[in-house]
């Protein structure tokens, strides 16, 4: 595969850096003057549209000279070290290996799997900091589904700031109860909920049920704040609004725009729900050996190329792809609309064709859509046809480009990695005294 970038890239799109420096006009929290550095203990949730959110305010935060213990699985370990955070491994639970469409229409199987996760991180991390060598952290972050991260803090008596990787709305902070009780109604739900309660109370929390795991003290939303509709109703003094920023792969992957190329088409569905075949023949058929189009088709690893018929030359295809790199070159983006492509569609400035295929995806098409950056075309609905007129409309839109311009903006305005960090170090301040 040729990641090779261009030496020069297109003059009407930034460049995969550019994503890394906020604006300059973002009102910015003021520094505290920490008289030394601060021992930090990030709990992931092993699954790339988790982890990667979280790899730029990890960088940043090793920058500034603090000790950053990163809970990850083995799979995401040199990832982790790469920002240069220890990575702190944890039993691997999460079926990433396989495809997850068969666990999207039930979402109490899969919020059990994230906190069957957490069950099997939690004494690791406790070893960890039981040990005589390890320094205990002052502070906490945990990705939204990565509920050790909470008993953790509690169970240490430091405070925790909840890192939330997708859309908050109302629901999530409502005191009735939370948007995921809802579900809780079947008998495997109340059982889930049963074994929840009793992990928490095992280890020290009996007054806290999961719902009020999910209404945090502290929490800093890596989803830019354009992707978030009800930003203006929730409480500042919770959350605030950061977006993810790059996450510390964007400028060292390349990918490179073929000369001919006039139009760059990335086909994506993400990690999790790639078992698509009628997508990826509906897009070759599309754009499939049109004169100045180019398609790169990132097909997973649960579908063969036997599935796909004959490819014309102007379709490349791989299990994965450097999505940044490529983003940063392409002029279409045809995606299942997980929160990670959404922000990075929008960082990057390309419209969108929205193909969600379960959980927060069809809320974060619909609002791509509402941003006029976008079309959604459902699973049943996406035909060749019904692609090239979703296409056409998003290219030949005399709007778009100012549209797409002032939603960048917006992403960079939010201050990413180095405001997130700026708070988190004012959460240390506060607990210094």
């Amino acid at each position: 595969m040729d990641l090779t970038r261009p030496d020069l890239p297109r003059p009407d799109r930034p460049r995969p850096d550019d994503v890394t420096r906020p604006d300059p006009t973002s009102p910015e929290p003021t520094r505290p003057d920490l008289a030394r550095p601060a021992e930090i203990c990030l709990v992931g949730l092993s699954a790339p549209g988790h982890v990667f959110p979280c790899l730029g305010l990890a960088r940043e935060l090793v920058d500034r000279g603090h000790r950053v213990a990163y809970a990850v699985t083995e799979r995401f370990a040199a990832t982790v070290a790469a920002t240069g955070a220890e990575p702190l491994l944890c039993p691997e639970t999460l079926p990433l290996d396989t495809d997850l469409a068969a666990l999207a229409s039930d979402p109490v199987k899969l919020t059990t799997l994230l906190f069957e996760e957490s069950v099997a991180a939690l004494p690791s991390l406790l070893e960890h900091y039981g040990r005589g060598g390890a320094a205990a952290p002052e502070l906490v972050l945990h990705d939204s589904g990565a509920y050790a991260g909470v008993v953790l803090a509690h169970r240490l008596g430091v405070p925790a700031v909840q890192l939330a990787t997708h859309m908050i709305t109302e629901d999530w902070s409502d005191a009735d109860g939370g948007a995921q009780s809802a579900v809780f109604t079947s008998e495997a739900a109340r059982s889930y909920a049963a074994r929840f309660r009793e992990w928490l109370t095992a280890n020290g929390m009996p007054d806290t049920s999961p719902d009020d795991l999910d209404r945090p003290r502290r929490a800093l939303a890596l989803v830019p704040s354009a992707m978030q509709p009800d930003v203006g109703s929730l409480d500042p003094a919770v959350y605030s609004f950061v977006g993810a920023g790059p996450d510390g792969r964007v400028g060292r992957e390349r990918w490179s725009r073929p000369a001919d190329a006039e139009q760059v088409v990335l086909v994506s569905l993400g990690s999790g729900f790639t078992r698509r075949p009628h997508v990826y023949r509906a897009c070759v058929e599309a754009f499939g050996g049109r004169p100045g189009w180019h398609v790169v088709l990132q097909i997973g690893r649960h579908v063969l190329l036997e599935e796909l018929g004959e490819l014309p030359g102007n379709v490349e295809t791989h299990d994965w792809v450097p999505q940044a790199a490529v983003l940063a070159e392409a002029d279409l983006f045809v995606t299942h609309a997980g929160m990670g492509g959404s922000q990075e569609g929008l960082a990057f400035g390309v419209p969108m064709v929205a193909v969600p295929q379960a959980l927060d995806q069809f809320d974060n098409a619909d609002r791509l859509c509402a941003l006029g950056v976008a079309r959604r075309l459902d699973n049943q609905a996406f035909t060749a046809r019904a692609l090239r007129r979703a296409a056409g409309e998003l290219l030949d839109d005399p709007a778009m480009p100012a549209r797409l311009a002032a939603l960048r903006a917006a992403v960079r305005a939010d201050g990413g990695p180095r405001r997130a960090a700026d708070l988190v170090e004012r959460e240390v301040a506060a607990v210094r005294g």
